[in-house]
């Protein structure tokens, strides 16, 4: 007993010396773990992979290795990504001291589908033999819609609230990305962002307006929502954590700009600078609330950003977009290319051209690495020169300058889900088809929500 020292400062005293007796403990009981991330093909360590552990990101150093302090007992999954690669997640046993994660080399080789297209029998059985008898390893499929709408069951009550889910195509998004996943297939959740009708009629506070204050609405009458706003920022991103959370690899945001319209009024000032960090501020803060699901970002942006110096009256400047996102997905098609490129002012007969020269000078103005870039391919028909349907060679031409470049892979769009075998690789163990046959992809016109020229929406500016 401590003579002058009263109960109550005594009790203290010993809570205090049971607290810090158990912190020694603690600390005692630490262990080193030791993780070293390599290519499973060369075996050669992999720098700056994002590893994540109990909700904690880490890069790895130049040897491809972090070292961490854990407590005994068991460890939790540890997951590895790092752009070029396949994600990795393993399971270490409670006694391991030193882990090692192999990444596999990969890139995605991806048909778009609504999610018409994937919850169609038909159109869904006409992609998966696509993906078993050719080079195509990867879909993009819409979980948020050019209308706004997700053709899901969501767990969001936004969504409900402002009659985004009228129609409901799939009941349950897991089961749904199981089941392509159980195949083998690389998944990319395609969230269209500041495009939103239904948000923007329903909270007027958050639309794009006219100068006189009604709401703006583009070439297909659809309404936007602000950019500027953080309420905007929040659904989607919300959206984005409920596609991760059933199991996509990888969120695309697709509409991740601003009108191509000098005409609308906004919440702030619409000034390039002001622009740019919105889009960029929206994309970063997306890249922070999905760190705990380790999953791939993408950003579709438009072809000429690549060539323009400013930002393309979009608030997408390129330089400032670089590194945000894991990849930068340019829509390279020829026919929204309607002033050229210097050099080619026909694009559609230099469809080559256009897709090459395009992500080298990206990759100029950025300095990333070439498999940071994944483009988007034309394979519809023409609607700006000459009508041409973009199939077999021309949609080689593209998908050669794509590989060429060394980009991460490609993504083919058609607004119908119509694809073709013609300019395909066919696998080693498939006979080539010089004549194969359309795929079967009907759809009714009414329920394909995007159309060619609004993912390729025409360029406020030429390109400089």
């Amino acid at each position: 007993m401590v003579p002058g020292v009263s109960n109550k400062m005594r009790s203290k005293l010993t809570h205090f010396a049971a607290v810090m007796f158990t912190m020694v403990l603690l600390i005692s009981e630490a262990l080193a773990l030791d993780i070293k991330v390599v290519d499973s093909v060369s075996r050669k360590p992999i720098k700056n992979v994002t590893v994540l552990m109990d909700n904690n990101t880490i890069l790895t150093n130049d040897n491809g290795s972090v070292s961490l302090k854990v407590q005994a007992g068991p460890i939790g999954k540890i997951s590895a990504k790092s752009p070029g690669y396949q994600r990795n997640e393993v399971v270490p046993s409670p006694s391991t001291a030193t882990i090692e994660i192999a990444l596999k080399p990969f890139a995605p080789k991806a048909l778009y589908l609504s999610m018409y297209g994937a919850s169609s029998k038909k159109l869904r059985t006409a992609a998966l033999k696509l993906i078993e008898d050719t080079e195509v390893n990867a879909l993009v499929i819409d979980v948020k819609s050019d209308l706004g709408l997700l053709y899901y069951k969501s767990s969001i009550p936004l969504a409900a609230e402002i009659g985004g889910q009228k129609v409901i195509l799939v009941k349950d998004l897991k089961d749904m990305v199981k089941t392509f996943k159980d195949k083998g297939i690389y998944l990319i959740a395609r969230i269209v962002v500041f495009k939103d009708n239904p948000l923007a009629q329903a909270k007027h506070e958050l639309a794009v307006k006219t100068q006189g204050g009604d709401l703006w609405r583009d070439r297909e009458k659809l309404a936007w929502v602000d950019p500027f706003r953080k309420e905007v920022w929040d659904y989607n991103i919300d959206i984005a954590i409920e596609a991760a959370q059933s199991g996509f690899d990888e969120i695309q945001f697709d509409y991740v700009r601003f009108p191509d319209s000098l005409k609308p009024k906004f919440s702030k000032p619409s000034t390039e600078e002001a622009r740019i960090k919105a889009i960029t501020g929206f994309l970063q803060e997306a890249k922070r609330r999905l760190a705990p699901y380790n999953v791939y970002l993408g950003a579709d942006i438009f072809g000429y950003a690549c060539w323009n110096l400013d930002d393309t009256q979009i608030g997408q400047r390129i330089e400032n977009l670089a590194g945000v996102p894991d990849y930068l997905s340019p829509m390279l098609y020829p026919s929204g290319f309607q002033f050229g490129i210097p050099g080619y002012r026909n694009p559609v007969q230099n469809p080559n051209k256009i897709v090459y020269l395009s992500l080298k000078r990206a990759q100029e103005r950025t300095k990333l690495d070439s498999n940071r870039f994944r483009p988007w391919i034309q394979a519809f028909r023409d609607y700006a020169y000459d009508r041409r349907f973009f199939k077999g060679e021309p949609v080689r031409e593209q998908i050669n300058a794509a590989e060429q470049f060394g980009s991460h892979g490609w993504m083919l769009w058609n607004p119908q889900n119509n694809y073709y075998p013609e300019g395909l690789k066919h696998k080693a163990s498939q006979p080539a088809q010089a004549h194969a046959a359309a795929v079967p992809a009907v759809v009714p016109a009414a329920a394909v929500p995007n159309i060619a020229p609004a993912h390729v929406a025409v360029p406020v500016a030429a390109a400089k």
